[in-house]
């Protein structure tokens, strides 16, 4: 895997429901390596803490293989790296393959992979469609979430290589799939709730499906 784009947002003001808000999705490529720190990415813009950034959403990767899928679907969009809303556009980035709990040296950073992304409104206003939510939900690959061991140093060119597989089998796309299925697969239930590399809170809300 490798880093095709570093990308950075600044805070920008949003129409939602008739009401002014603040939102940091609008991330555009940047040229300066980005530091990955334990909360956030460093010269980034988190407008809503209870969402994004801290331990678990530290920083956001995306897969740069995804992006002709979109482009098709939305051709009139002036595209670039970034339209996600995520720091780091990678090359090889596979869903399906990657586990929940794994940690990789990213750049001279060691991180590991958390959980997937959820989508919500500000990224149908990036869109400028609310139905891309679930489009984004069917498509199975929602880019995810790390959790930064060690602060450090990304570059565009800079490879993403696996340090350390999780014992628990979880991809980010089975995790993500049973968040929005409505029958809950049992097995992939108990590895969720099992999986320590995930925030307590998510795993106590699946016991309810148990």
């Amino acid at each position: 895997m490798k880093v095709i784009s570093t990308n950075l947002g600044k805070r920008t003001k949003i129409i939602w429901n008739g009401k002014e808000t603040m939102t940091g999705i609008y991330k555009y490529p940047v040229e300066q390596p980005l530091y990955l720190d334990t909360d956030d990415v460093q010269g980034d813009t988190v407008v809503d803490r209870k969402y994004h950034g801290g331990t678990y959403k530290a920083c956001y990767l995306f897969s740069a293989d995804n992006y002709p899928y979109w482009k098709e679907k939305y051709p009139l969009l002036d595209w670039d790296w970034g339209m996600f809303g995520e720091n780091l556009t990678i090359e090889g980035l596979d869903e399906s393959q990657v586990s929940i709990g794994s940690t990789y040296k990213l750049g001279n950073a060691l991180v590991q992979i958390t959980q997937p992304r959820e989508p919500c409104y500000k990224l149908g206003i990036r869109f400028g469609n609310q139905d891309i939510l679930k489009q984004f939900i069917d498509h199975g690959f929602p880019g995810t979430y790390i959790r930064v061991l060690q602060p450090g140093k990304v570059a565009i060119g800079d490879t993403m290589e696996m340090v350390e597989d999780s014992t628990a089998t979880l991809t980010v796309q089975q995790y993500y799939n049973l968040l929005f299925a409505k029958t809950k697969d049992q097995d992939v239930l108990q590895m969720a709730i099992q999986n320590e590399a995930l925030p307590l809170e998510k795993r106590e809300k699946l016991k309810k499906w148990a």
